[in-house]
């Protein structure tokens, strides 16, 4: 199991996975799930992977050298040479049909279902950033302004943090400390997921980034991070009114009687039905 996040704003993109790989209780590895294509000044892109291992590393050893031709006489298309981001995401779905034509029977023959999960983003020179998911079967869906990210992997942990902050005009720092905060709470609840951390950050329109990071148990901002989001969660849920049941004085009473519905019926002999 892994957890990869990237988030497409109007400011640019930002992209977060774990690198926990596991197949038991007692076989536990660490593997990159992030990978960047830069040529500065022309494009940027970055693939995260989630899913079956040995499916996603052949998929981006191929997607190297993968090639679509979209009429006879006309030169193929790859990541390196693609006019927009929509053709590169199309040589990338053509890589993992590849791969799905040379493992996919045998695969299923040893009981292996053909499973990969794929976030697909960046910029090319003479478009604006784009941002896609691509699923097993090598088919896409592209992020819009109502669904600005995307998630793979253990993902139901880290969404409502997402879902509660992310839109287009959110600025790039604070949706890189959401995206760690998303993976915080990932961490937390699911040990599947685990350090170290990559981290990629780009802004818009410069075609390359420095802001990559590699985050470990001893880095410090996500130690501070981990600290005080435990913290402000817990001061938030203890500044709400528990609820009160024998009448006591309040101005959020939780025993009213519901417009619509009556109370849940209880059953108290054997000849009494529900309904």
């Amino acid at each position: 199991m892994t957890y990869c996040v990237a988030i497409k704003l109007n400011a640019g993109l930002v992209f977060l996975s774990d690198s926990r790989t596991n197949a038991g209780l007692d076989q536990i590895s660490t593997f990159r799930k992030m990978i960047v294509y830069e040529k500065p000044g022309d494009r940027f892109m970055v693939l995260l992977s989630a899913g079956n291992l040995s499916i996603s590393q052949s998929v981006r050893e191929i997607l190297q050298v993968e090639q679509i031709k979209d009429h006879e006489g006309g030169d193929p298309i790859t990541i390196w040479n693609a006019k927009s981001m929509f053709d590169a995401a199309r040589v990338l779905g053509a890589a993992v049909r590849h791969v799905y034509d040379r493992d996919a029977a045998s695969l299923k023959a040893s009981g292996v279902e053909f499973n990969v999960s794929l976030i697909f983003g960046g910029q090319i020179q003479g478009e604006g950033m784009r941002l896609f998911q691509v699923y097993s079967a090598g088919n896409f869906i592209e992020a819009t302004p109502e669904t600005p990210y995307f998630q793979a992997g253990e993902s139901k942990y880290g969404k409502p943090v997402l879902d509660r902050v992310i839109t287009p005009d959110t600025p790039l720092d604070e949706a890189a400390k959401c995206a760690l905060v998303s993976m915080d709470s990932t961490l937390k609840s699911n040990l599947s997921v685990g350090l170290p951390l990559d981290m990629v950050v780009y802004e818009a329109n410069q075609f390359q980034t420095d802001r990559v990071i590699c985050i470990d148990e001893n880095n410090p901002y996500f130690k501070m991070l981990h600290g005080s989001w435990g913290q402000k969660l817990r001061e938030v849920f203890d500044s709400i009114e528990d609820p009160m049941w024998n009448g006591e004085q309040t101005e959020v009473p939780l025993m009213t009687q519901s417009g619509r519905n009556r109370p849940l019926k209880k059953i108290s002999t054997p000849q009494e039905k529900l309904i």
